[in-house]
């Protein structure tokens, strides 16, 4: 990993994000209690979440310029997201970023970024409480 070079970059650029994005969504896919929360079409699911993604790892604004500003909490409130869902959403991403070949220090660094958002958008109490 470059430190020099954004999260974006060190990921590869766009076609590596994409990718990313396609392995992390079947996993989601597949997962019990993750996978109903989302349409059976993803395809426009993915396309905002790489766009969100782009920007979020410090790429081209691709979500914002499309979307506006993301409020990503806000868009998220229809979805009932537990604790727990929440620290399923990023082990399907921790399971995505090793398949996907992304080395150890860049994967740390990626989980730790998105684990702050991934806590925020819970909404709902937990599914043990």
């Amino acid at each position: 990993m470059n430190p020099e070079k954004s999260i974006f970059e060190n990921l590869g650029g766009a076609e590596k994000l994409r990718k990313l994005v396609e392995v992390f969504y079947s996993k989601v896919q597949a997962h019990p209690r993750l996978g109903p929360l989302f349409p059976a079409d993803i395809a426009p699911v993915m396309d905002k979440q790489y766009r969100f993604l782009t920007q979020f790892f410090g790429g081209p604004q691709l979500y914002s310029e499309l979307y506006g500003q993301p409020m990503m909490r806000a868009r998220h409130m229809h979805v009932p997201i537990t604790e727990e869902r929440s620290e399923e959403w990023l082990g399907c991403m921790g399971e995505a970023l090793e398949e996907t070949g992304v080395e150890e220090t860049l994967r740390s660094l990626i989980l730790h970024r998105l684990a702050g958002p991934a806590r925020h958008f819970v909404n709902m109490p937990g599914e043990r409480d």
